[in-house]
């Protein structure tokens, strides 16, 4: 479960480092949600299936970001969308 996070979330970073420059406005939303993401990796799913509200949501977040992205940067929009998915299969 957490090494395809961890593998997105990586691929993801590879992808940002050369896209050129984000808006701050998306540099801001993906900075939250990465510190999000890297919060539910080190205290374990369970805390997300305990109600969280930091966590709660991630993959719709994750969706939304891609969304902004997709006119801006298509080349990150697909990494997004997996992220989003595996985010959505982990019922977070």
């Amino acid at each position: 479960m957490d090494s395809n996070l961890k593998a997105s979330l990586k691929t993801l970073h590879t992808k940002l480092a050369s896209a050129g420059p984000v808006d701050e406005e998306l540099q801001d939303l993906l900075k939250q949600l990465d510190g999000d993401i890297k919060q539910l990796l080190t205290r374990g799913e369970a805390a997300a299936t305990e109600g969280d509200t930091t966590t709660y949501g991630l993959a719709e977040r994750t969706q939304e970001i891609s969304a902004k992205f997709a006119a801006q940067h298509p080349q990150l929009e697909p990494a997004l969308r997996e992220l989003g998915t595996i985010l959505a299969s982990m019922g977070i």
